[in-house]
């Protein structure tokens, strides 16, 4: 399957000077989605997946139902998305290629997740890797985030990226390398 021939590209969107991809139309196609499901598959090593909102979320949660080794999926949401009880909610400050924003996860997601040992071992997703301010903030986070399940303690530890897409000479892969592996199933140039 030719997957960049199906990819969208928008000149100056959202800002002037960027030159936006838009993976929306490979969940357009049936074939095309699974096939970049089952490949975004071989490269996940985790039980659990921190999908990010939006376009990280259309493919997500369609590896627990093919022969993986996802078993949940962890949302990251933008600010005030997420409900939240007290202590659970952890807010993310992001610097994207056009700008800074918020992100936000519950702590209690992770928690409902699986274990590996004294940690949750996770597999940061999402559609696009550019400059990697997004992943490494949120990476960040995780990273120094604790769950407690049960009355123990866990770590949080991201074990790698994975992006459909990788847009090379941005340095985001050279930049996420520095916290852990990255993978990707496509890599273009800006």
């Amino acid at each position: 399957m030719h997957y960049k021939d199906q990819l969208a590209y928008y000149k100056d969107f959202p800002k002037a000077g960027i030159t936006f991809v838009d993976v929306v139309p490979l969940t357009m196609d049936k074939e095309a989605l699974e096939g970049i499901t089952k490949d975004l598959a071989k490269l996940i090593t985790t039980p659990n997946v921190a999908a990010v909102e939006a376009r990280g979320f259309l493919f997500a949660p369609g590896l627990m139902f093919i022969d993986s080794t996802v078993q949940a999926v962890i949302p990251i949401r933008k600010k005030g998305k997420l409900p939240f009880a007290e202590n659970d909610l952890v807010k993310v400050a992001i610097t994207k290629e056009y700008g800074e924003d918020i992100v936000e996860y519950r702590l209690s997601d992770i928690g409902r997740g699986v274990p590996t040992g004294d940690t949750f071992e996770l597999s940061l997703f999402d559609d696009i890797l550019a400059t990697g301010g997004t992943a490494l903030g949120i990476a960040n986070a995780l990273n120094a985030s604790k769950v407690t399940v049960d009355g123990k303690e866990y770590k949080v530890h991201v074990k790698e990226f994975v992006f459909v897409i990788e847009i090379e000479g941005l340095g985001g892969k050279e930049l996420l390398e520095t916290v852990a592996p990255v993978r990707s199933i496509l890599q273009v140039t800006e």
